[in-house]
């Protein structure tokens, strides 16, 4: 792929507001941004692109769209690196703590806790993939 093209980041949350903010802190980061409002939007986009890195919300229109959604995605390409967003741990107190761990039920390979800090999403993004790549 050629170096000078943006890297496309499919970004999935059913807040608008968060979309938005998140849209314009990547696109100032140099990458095309893809979003979706619905795990089916998602899905329906995923048929015809396939994003350099995913940032799904874990909870939708159901519970576990983003783990669903997270699945999925590496279902079709494993190589896709994939960051669930979620306000659950500070709503009910529950961690994950089994990510990135082999065989783990849940395929994403970073979970970050909402609000997030463009700081925080810019180092995990860079942790993820190639600074050269992505």
């Amino acid at each position: 792929m050629n170096s000078d093209l943006k890297k496309t980041v499919l970004l999935v949350d059913d807040d608008v507001d968060f979309l938005e903010q998140h849209r314009l802190f990547l696109e100032t980061e140099n990458y095309h941004v893809v979003s979706a409002q619905s795990r089916a939007e998602a899905e329906e986009l995923l048929k015809t692109m396939t994003p350099d890195l995913a940032i799904l919300d874990l909870m939708m229109d159901e519970t576990d769209d983003g783990f669903v959604l997270a699945y999925n995605i590496k279902k079709i390409n494993p190589d896709v690196p994939v960051i669930l967003v979620t306000a659950v741990t500070s709503e009910t107190g529950l961690e994950f703590d089994s990510v990135g761990k082999p065989g783990s039920w849940i395929k994403a390979d970073a979970i970050l806790p909402k609000p997030i800090r463009f700081e925080q999403l810019k180092r995990e993004i860079h942790r993820l993939c190639k600074a050269d790549e992505l």
